[in-house]
C-alpha cells in the first residue's frame, strides 16, 4: 500500500508540476509590459515548479512514504499559492485592471480549476482518503470533460480567423464536449443509481472515443504549428500542452476501464 502511495504521488507531481510551470509562463506571456510585480511572480512560480518537477525525478518508486508524505505537503502549499494568485489575476482581469492583457478571463479560471484539483489530489493521497471508485469514475470525467472543452474554445480563438476548416473543427469539437459535460453533469445527479457497472462502462467507452478524437486533432494542430504551416497566434509549448493533457484523461480512462473489469 506505502508502495502505491509513492507511485501516486510521484506520478500526479512529475504530470501536474510540469502544467503548473507551463501555466506560469503562459500567464507572463498574457501581461502587459507595465505589469512587472505580476511578471515577476509569474517568474518565481515558474522557477518554483521547476525545482519541484526536477526533485520529483529524483525520488525512486522504493522512496520513503513519509519522505514523499512532507513532499507532498510542500507541493501542496506551492499549488495553494499559484492558485490564489491565478485567483488574484482573474479579478484583476475581470474587474477591468488590466485592459489590453491577453490572457481570456476563462483561460485563467481554467488554469485555476486544475490548481485547485492537483491540489485535492495531494490532499486525497495524504490522507488516505481517496474517491471510490463509481463515485471517482464520473468526478473526473466531469472535471476533465470540461478542460478538453475549454481547450477547443482556446484554440478555435487562437487559430487565425482566416484557417476557416481548424476553426469550425475546433468550434465542432467545443460543442461536443460540451454535451459530454452536460451527459456526465445528469449522470453525476443520478448517483447512486446511476452507477452501475454497464452504465459507467458505456460512459468510459463513450467519452475515449471524443477523447482520442480531439487528441488527434490536438497532435495535427501541434505538428502544423511546429513545422509552421499554419496561421495563429498559439505558442508552440501550448499546443504541446493540451495535447498531453488529452492524453493524461485517456490515460485515466483506460486506468478506470482496467479497475472496472476487475471490480
Amino acid at each position: 500500500m506505502s508502495n502505491m502511495f509513492v507511485l501516486r504521488s510521484l506520478d500526479e507531481i512529475r504530470f501536474w508540476a510540469r502544467i503548473m510551470k507551463e501555466h506560469s509562463l503562459f500567464l507572463k506571456l498574457g501581461f502587459r509590459c507595465e505589469d512587472t510585480q505580476l511578471i515577476a511572480e509569474a517568474n518565481q512560480f515558474f522557477t518554483v515548479f521547476e525545482d519541484i518537477e526536477r526533485r520529483s525525478h529524483a525520488f525512486s518508486a522504493a522512496a520513503d512514504p513519509e519522505q514523499i508524505r512532507r513532499f507532498n505537503t510542500e507541493v501542496h502549499n506551492a499549488v495553494s499559492h499559484i492558485w490564489a494568485f491565478k485567483r488574484k489575476v482573474l479579478g484583476l482581469v475581470l474587474t477591468c485592471q488590466m485592459p489590453g492583457a491577453n490572457n481570456f478571463p476563462l483561460l485563467i479560471d481554467h488554469t485555476s480549476r486544475e490548481a485547485f484539483y492537483f491540489r485535492n489530489r495531494l490532499e486525497e493521497l495524504n490522507t488516505g482518503r481517496l474517491e471510490p471508485l463509481p463515485d471517482a469514475i464520473i468526478d473526473e470525467n466531469v472535471f476533465f470533460l470540461r478542460i478538453m472543452a475549454d481547450h477547443a474554445k482556446f484554440i478555435g480563438h487562437l487559430l487565425d480567423p482566416s484557417e476557416r476548416q481548424l476553426v469550425d473543427q475546433a468550434r465542432n469539437f467545443s460543442h461536443d464536449f460540451d454535451q459530454l459535460l452536460f451527459q456526465a453533469k445528469d449522470l453525476e445527479s443520478m448517483r447512486p443509481q446511476s452507477q452501475t457497472v454497464p452504465l459507467l462502462d458505456q460512459f468510459l467507452d463513450q467519452n475515449r472515443v471524443s477523447v482520442q478524437s480531439l487528441r488527434d486533432f490536438k497532435k495535427t494542430a501541434k505538428d502544423l504549428i511546429d513545422a509552421c504551416r499554419i496561421k495563429s497566434i498559439i505558442h508552440p509549448l501550448l499546443a504541446d500542452h493540451v495535447f498531453r493533457e488529452a492524453e493524461r484523461f485517456l490515460f485515466i480512462i483506460d486506468m478506470f476501464e482496467r479497475n472496472l473489469v476487475q471490480k
